[in-house]
């Protein structure tokens, strides 16, 4: 039997017998806690008489898979620069609205700018720009020797439903298998704009996360 818990802001456990982590994610005072169904599923079970009602409960949230490098994109997609932070802060933002329901620009505005310059700076933020429009950015919420995962990704909704984020997933899928083995990423199940896109570069679904956002 192996558990394992990150306790923070987030808390995402993982394996079997995860009530244990009960007290600690009690004492946490957590934003979300998100991970495999089941570990979620467990753990909840035993902390809730002790956590605030979630105000979403997202299971059945599918996990996808990339181990097979895609054919190329041909985008202008790049590594981010401090440059673009200017650019990137109200669309990592806009991004973080839509898929949490929460503007971070209001809860903590010069906490998620620091999050956002942090990202940039560690290398785990691209971009494409078209005529200074983000055509498509995407960030590495993890990134461990098995697998990279991705978050946030997002095209400016004047430039949506032009092919952009399965081109540009396309090229960033095959750098980011360049330097680990695995591409992974969770998504909504009533997204399925971004399903088309990660089933369409040849994702494969696995296992189900669960989410509850407080």
């Amino acid at each position: 039997m192996i558990a394992l818990c990150h306790i923070g802001a987030n808390v995402v456990p993982s394996g079997e017998s995860c009530s244990s982590f009960a007290d600690a994610t009690a004492r946490g005072q957590a934003r979300m806690i998100i991970g495999e169904q089941g570990a979620v599923d467990e753990l909840w079970a035993e902390v809730k008489s002790r956590m605030p009602v979630p105000r979403d409960d997202r299971p059945g949230q599918p996990v996808y898979v990339l181990e097979e490098a895609p054919d190329p994109g041909e985008t202008g997609l790049r590594a981010a620069t401090l440059d673009d932070l200017e650019l990137l802060v109200p669309a990592c933002a806009a991004a973080h609205h839509e898929e949490i329901g929460i503007d971070p620009l209001r809860r903590d505005p010069e906490g998620f700018r620091w999050r956002t310059r942090a990202q940039i700076a560690e290398r785990r933020s691209w971009i494409w720009l078209e005529d200074g429009v983000i055509a498509f950015k995407a960030e590495a919420s993890a990134w461990t020797p098995s697998a990279v995962q991705l978050q946030q990704v997002w095209v400016d909704p004047q430039l949506r439903d032009r092919g952009y984020a399965k081109r540009a997933m396309r090229d960033l899928c095959r750098r980011l298998l360049e330097q680990a083995p695995a591409v992974c990423l969770f998504v909504r199940p009533e997204n399925d704009a971004a399903i088309r896109v990660y089933e369409g570069i040849g994702m494969q679904r696995t296992i189900a996360y669960r989410s509850l956002i407080f």
